[in-house]
């Protein structure tokens, strides 16, 4: 008896020992990225086959092609672009995060999820990395029963969705768009907000396309529950001047201080293209904005963390990628136009062979921006023709028609290819950018309003340039300050960085993004203002008229 109760001893001992030296490189492993200041991510800008009956196989090799690729192989986390594996079918279920269901193993034969959801469920597997994808999930109307809106005939709802994979090929979060664009796909019965954990130490939130302009989900994670990194898949549909891709990525993580993980779908044809993998306010780790026919290609970098809320500064950037210097024309590149029509606008004309400068409040109702700037002619740029530009300030709704409208406050500078108005927000033409180039340089150019408090609003600078890129942070100041603790105000001040000179640029511009216009100091009756928390007596002539101080605030600063 003690004889065999020894042997069953060592027999467990032995077993205890090989379990323990087998998992103890992964747990150090696991340990050693959590403990390290940065994670490394991908970002996919995807061209994905589209109007075939075999679109998803052909998109689905794409995608496996890129896990698998040298490029890929150091990355914690991938992220794929909105809709680029089965936007046109077929749709799939998707598990729910809290049942830990790996499908390249539970269903390996893809008897009940798609055949795609599977062979990327075993990719993120295969490689152990982090994988999110875009789908179009179907779900049961029946599932969700306290919805009570109409269903489809066929008893289900399509929706679309991120799906997050662990390094086991686990469904570990699911995230079902908010705000859709214009697209044939149901909305949640309450709108989600969806957060995952990993194991290098990281909390995501995620977000889709169009969400980004709205304060639910992707700014409530921010300030209500403190996310400080979110994937972003999309397919952006670009407009000038002042909601380009990368320009409105960088934006909205510069103005939030988050991580960005942004991947794009690539069809320039549609104006569908923008990636990139943003910190903060140090600007892109890496980006890209493409022309031609698209590209699919992985853009990877080492993204400092963030710690609890603050961000660690004197970070070194690692891995930035910067993309050419290269104008992009009409002809390569499918370019929506903003509503400009509603601005109030002034037009700025300069010759290319003057230095010249201009001083201008311009005002929309009471809402009231101020500009300064000065220019002078190119080195070696010749020519006596004419570039135009347009001042411009707007206080009211996007009137996009037929998806979610936001409220905006906009004061900023765009170029046009010629004196009118109609001749705003758009690119120009191969022949007439060879024809025209840069023909001035602003030395100085600088923008300063002062904006109203509200619930939920959040202020971002803008910019771009004619390679579709924006401006680096280093390029730039910007600064948004209350007047005082009890103040309802912002003054925000957007200014390029001496001795920084553009020739290139687009856009230079405040987007106000006030999203639903809920409890703006100033806007609505007293008993408005009183029942939204501002104290009794404040008066919209008391904000808008500090519109005409910050101007001359500025001067002295000068």
């Amino acid at each position: 008896m003690a004889t065999n109760s020894g042997w069953r001893r060592s027999l467990w001992l032995g077993l205890w020992l090989c379990l323990t030296l087998g998992l103890l490189p992964g747990l150090s492993h696991q340990a050693s990225i959590a403990e390290r200041d940065y994670y490394t991510a991908g970002v996919v800008e995807f061209r994905h086959t589209v109007l075939s009956t075999s679109a998803w196989s052909d998109n689905l090799a794409g995608y496996l092609e890129i896990l698998q690729s040298t490029n890929a192989s150091e990355t914690d986390i991938i992220v794929f672009p909105e809709l680029t594996i089965n936007g046109m079918g077929p749709q799939t279920f998707v598990p729910e995060p809290k049942d830990q269901i790996a499908p390249c193993l539970t269903d390996p034969n893809a008897v009940y999820y798609a055949e795609f959801l599977v062979a990327l469920s075993c990719a993120a597997r295969n490689v152990s990395k982090y994988v999110v994808i875009n789908v179009a999930e179907k779900k049961l109307c029946t599932d969700t029963p306290e919805d009570t809106r109409p269903c489809a005939a066929d008893g289900f709802n399509i929706h679309n969705t991120n799906v997050v994979f662990d390094r086991q090929g686990v469904v570990v979060s699911r995230y079902r768009k908010v705000h859709l664009y214009g697209e044939n796909r149901n909305t949640t019965y309450e709108p989600e907000l969806e957060t995952f954990e990993t194991d290098f130490g990281v909390t995501f939130g995620h977000f889709i396309c169009f969400d980004i302009l709205f304060y639910t989900p992707a700014h409530q994670l921010i300030l209500e529950h403190g996310i400080t990194d979110f994937v972003y898949p999309t397919m952006w549909f670009s407009q000038l001047p002042f909601l380009t891709g990368v320009q409105t990525q960088q934006a909205w993580a510069y103005a939030n201080d988050v991580n960005m993980l942004a991947a794009g779908a690539s069809r320039p044809a549609v104006g569908s293209s923008g990636s990139g993998i943003y910190h903060g306010r140090e600007g892109a780790l890496t980006s890209v904005m493409v022309q031609g026919t698209g590209e699919r290609s992985i853009h990877v970098a080492q993204v400092p963390k963030y710690a609890a809320r603050q961000p660690v500064r004197q970070r070194r950037q690692r891995r930035a990628v910067s993309s050419p210097r290269e104008a992009i024309s009409s002809s390569n590149f499918f370019m929506k136009r903003d509503y400009l029509e509603n601005y109030q606008t002034q037009l700025l004309t300069i010759l290319g062979n003057q230095t010249g400068s201009l001083t201008s409040n311009i005002c929309y109702g009471k809402f009231c921006c101020h500009f300064d700037m000065e220019w002078s002619p190119l080195e070696g740029g010749g020519g006596v023709g004419a570039a135009n530009y347009r001042l411009a300030v707007y206080d009211g709704w996007r009137n996009e028609q037929t998806v979610d409208a936001n409220y905006i406050r906009n004061c900023g500078l765009f170029a046009c290819s010629g004196p009118t108005l109609e001749e705003c927000g758009g690119l120009p033409s191969a022949e007439k950018l060879e024809e025209q180039g840069p023909r001035a340089a602003f030395n100085r150019l600088e923008i300063g309003v002062t904006y109203p408090e509200s619930s939920e609003f959040l202020l971002m600078p803008s910019s771009v340039l004619d390679n579709l890129l924006p401006l680096k942070p280093s390029q730039f100041e910007w600064s948004q300050e209350k007047p005082s603790e009890e103040s309802y105000q912002h003054e925000v001040r957007f200014a390029l960085r001496d001795p920084v000179e553009i020739s290139s640029v687009l856009t230079f511009a405040i987007y106000g993004n006030y999203y639903d216009e809920k409890c703006t100091f100033g806007v609505g009756s007293e008993e408005q203002q009183v029942a939204c928390g501002y104290r009794n007596g404040s008066s919209r002539l008391v904000l808008f008229g500090a519109g005409l101080l910050l101007p001359l605030l500025l001067l002295l600063r000068g």
